[in-house]
């Protein structure tokens, strides 16, 4: 799989599910010495900022706290932007023989990663009661077959955001969410104000407008890709039914912005009121609830023909290009992140979904969700989630993806246009990799 090169990197970076910013410690390159000076094993841990909050100074605290445990490692976080962003330091670096330890990167970064041969198979480095105790929903990205290339860590699914004040003004009932897509629709209508001060809702239509479609893709009737990164099913009726409802909004029953919808700055429009609905990640709730002046609720996304949410978020990879003591110190590190507390503890700070049922058993997360039920909304909805889109060569096909269905909501391509084009554009791509 080397063969495809460094060309291959530059298309497998536009993507995934989440994207952001933060403050930036400047990344510098991998090393494989395995042992400094003092003949501590010295780590070098990527991790990318994808929502709000200070996940920087949590990063460095989980870190430090780390060390004090574990005298004989030293890890070095290094901050490396967005998903994208980090994913581009990481295979520069894996490029150039210099590969980090240990990096959060996407959970649909799998088959890129395998393609360069980048990560270490994680199967036998872990008991099968470890796994079991994750989240089914969770898992389906992180493998490939049986084996097992990653551990979930920080994750989200698509939520409903409402602001209660305001369907209390529009007469709507503040504790019932639309729970279909007619209630969505009729309850938009009602929210929507002529003047353009204030929008339904908002369905972002950038940078993951591919997960969007997904998750209506899935209350229509089931995902759009195959299990083992080869084939896609953009073009069935399922999916064509998913994207013209998502233009209609817009286009038709004008209950959302026409055009674009910038993903960074849909939780503003919804924090400042400009928009009473939206759809965005669970990694924001922590922002949301912070930042909101106004009270909000939590929900599934509306159904169509069933619930559905794609998964989305960051994976823990662990790098194959370093010493044996190294793998071993980036095993205990994950170990550590994914104990009970610090899941809770982590899910608390950001947003993000507790990756563990254990993690939801612990007497802080009971307590929290106890004050704050909408902390567990997302958790609940993962009975009805699925895998996220995920391919080899997945950021050429998920830039194919966003660029039609883009093309769709500016009114530029009908959703069978689109759908035919992405799927013939993608089929050639992973025509390769079908057997």
């Amino acid at each position: 799989m080397k063969k495809f090169g460094f060309l291959f990197i530059v298309f497998a970076l536009v993507l995934s599910a989440c994207s952001g910013g933060g403050d930036s410690k400047g990344a510098s390159g991998g090393k494989n010495g395995g042992t400094g000076k003092d003949g501590k094993v010295e780590l070098q841990f990527y991790f990318p900022v994808a929502v709000g909050g200070p996940i920087t100074k949590l990063i460095d605290q989980l870190a430090s706290d780390f060390e004090k445990e574990n005298e004989n490692i030293d890890i070095t976080p290094i901050y490396g932007g967005s998903y994208q962003d980090t994913m581009t330091k990481v295979a520069t670096a894996v490029q150039g023989k210099n590969s980090p330890d240990i990096a959060v990167l996407l959970s649909t970064d799998l088959y890129t990663l395998l393609s360069m041969n980048a990560i270490e198979d994680l199967t036998p480095r872990f008991s099968k009661e470890y796994f079991e105790d994750f989240y089914e929903a969770f898992l389906g990205n992180t493998k490939s077959g049986d084996t097992v290339w990653s551990v979930p860590f920080q994750r989200s699914t698509i939520v409903m955001y409402y602001n209660k004040d305001k369907f209390k003004e529009a007469g709507l009932d503040p504790e019932k969410a639309p729970a279909n897509w007619n209630e969505l629709r009729e309850y938009a209508k009602k929210l929507t104000k002529a003047d353009g001060s204030q929008w339904g809702i908002e369905i972002p239509s950038t940078g993951y407008q591919y997960w969007m479609l997904q998750a209506l893709s899935l209350q229509s009737g089931g995902n759009i890709m195959s299990n083992d990164g080869t084939k896609v099913m953009f073009n069935q009726p399922h999916v064509e039914e998913a994207l013209q409802f998502y233009m209609d909004l817009g286009q038709k029953d004008m209950v959302m912005p026409k055009g674009t919808i910038e993903w960074a700055t849909v939780p503003s429009d919804f924090i400042s009121g400009k928009t009473a609905m939206m759809f965005h990640t669970t990694g924001n709730l922590t922002k949301v609830k912070n930042e909101a002046a106004f009270d909000f609720g939590v929900a599934f996304l509306p159904a169509n023909k069933q619930f559905g949410s794609p998964t989305g978020g960051g994976n823990l990879y662990v790098f194959k290009d370093i010493p044996d003591a190294n793998k071993e110190a980036a095993v205990k590190f994950i170990e550590f992140l994914t104990k009970p507390e610090r899941v809770a503890q982590w899910s608390i700070d950001t947003g993000y979904v507790g990756t563990t049922k254990s993690s939801y058993e612990t007497d802080l997360l009971k307590k929290y969700v106890s004050e704050f039920p909408a902390a567990a909304i997302a958790r609940d909805q993962l009975e009805y989630a699925d895998s996220e889109l995920s391919t080899y060569q997945n950021g050429q096909v998920t830039k194919i993806f966003n660029d039609n269905i883009q093309a769709a909501l500016l009114g530029n391509m009908t959703a069978k246009e689109a759908l035919e084009k992405s799927q013939q554009q993608a089929d050639g791509i992973l025509k390769q990799f079908q057997k």
